[in-house]
């Protein structure tokens, strides 16, 4: 087993062993740094960890890779989960990472330009910091009138597993991504489903995967003209993994628009009707979790103004992994790279300047 020093002053400390937290130790790697990673999980895999059973990826295994390792391919077109995990535990060792298990970051602060990260494994300290822990740890439920007089269940995406207790159940299925989608499909072959949307869903043909997801959204981003020909695509839309294209067959995506208020037995539609449910699934997304940076004070509006991926008001700190804010498509396995190693590249920079000074 390895061992840490904590009177040590890293370079570099890495919070979160996920695909972001991996994807910048790849980098990091290949300079004269020494470098560690926090990470409050028993295992490889970060956010993988937590989701549901029958998990496909929207994109073929060359296009879910981090940067310098392709995904070996899988059985069938789209990755599992569980291929997933498989892959991200070879790359972390394949790499040979330091990581720190069951590590959880509880707060950061700084004096005399060093980091000064507390955990439950004791204290750690570093010149440069990089927060790495994504949102899975802070999902997003909306605010609806009268939720708390709903005698039922409710649960996030991230608490759901499979649909073995939803057997003859009523459920509401919320949110109209690719998790509302898979989880509908699921849960419509085993209890009574009714899907709830912002919007018309909008599904991609078979022919469309990730790979054109990301580069339309590529271009969007970077303000390029999209081809007017081309289909009109973009991240929110869905791809018909196995589960959709069967869901669709089985005609089980019928969506509807938001309910506007809870009552004690179910939900009140916009008709004042009243309908029945016992368990409501929100497939309703996440935000950053950014709770152990509060002592620096420098989050507003759950938000850290970053220049790209580097802290505005911290200069010290990257943040990666969050979404657009800190670095184009940085929330996915496909785009994380990119961002990753431009964070490194300053990672390094900063700390020749420290040397210098």
């Amino acid at each position: 087993m390895l061992h840490y020093s904590e009177n040590k002053i890293y370079d570099t400390i890495i919070i979160g062993g996920g695909q972001a937290g991996l994807s910048v130790a790849y980098f990091i790697k290949r300079t004269s740094s020494n470098y560690l990673i926090l990470d409050d999980q028993s295992e490889p895999g970060g956010a993988w960890l937590h989701t549901w059973d029958s998990l496909n990826l929207f994109s073929p295994s060359q296009y879910s890779s981090l940067s310098g390792w392709q995904m070996p391919p899988c059985k069938k077109e789209y990755p599992t989960k569980y291929e997933l995990l498989t892959y991200l535990a070879e790359y972390e060792k394949r790499y040979d990472f330091p990581v720190l298990r069951n590590t959880s970051v509880r707060q950061v602060s700084k004096s005399d330009e060093v980091f000064q990260v507390e955990t439950n494994q004791g204290k750690f300290y570093c010149k440069s910091l990089v927060s790495a822990t994504g949102t899975s740890k802070n999902p997003f439920i909306p605010a609806y009138p009268k939720a708390n007089d709903f005698k039922g269940r409710q649960i996030h995406s991230v608490d759901y597993q499979n649909a073995d207790d939803l057997v003859g159940k009523n459920v509401i299925v919320v949110g109209g991504g690719n998790s509302g989608a898979q989880i509908l499909a699921e849960v419509s072959k085993v209890a009574s489903t009714k899907w709830v949307t912002l919007n018309e869903p909008i599904f991609l043909p078979e022919h469309i995967d990730g790979r054109h997801l990301f580069a339309a959204a590529n271009d969007k981003y970077f303000n390029k003209q999209a081809e007017e020909s081309g289909p009109k695509i973009s991240l929110s839309n869905i791809v018909q993994v196995d589960s959709v294209r069967e869901g669709l067959k089985r005609g089980v995506f019928k969506d509807h628009r938001p309910f506007k208020a809870f009552y004690e037995n179910g939900v009140i539609w916009n008709d004042d009707t009243k309908e029945p449910f016992d368990v409501i699934i929100w497939c309703t997304g996440f935000k950053a979790n950014l709770s152990h940076l509060e002592k620096l004070d420098i989050i507003d509006n759950n938000r850290i103004e970053t220049n790209y991926t580097r802290s505005v008001q911290e200069p010290g700190l990257w943040l990666v992994g969050y979404g657009n804010w800190t670095g184009f498509a940085s929330a996915t396995i496909f785009g994380v790279g990119k961002t990753a190693k431009h964070t490194a590249k300053e990672i390094a920079s900063f700390l020749e300047t420290k040397k210098a000074e």
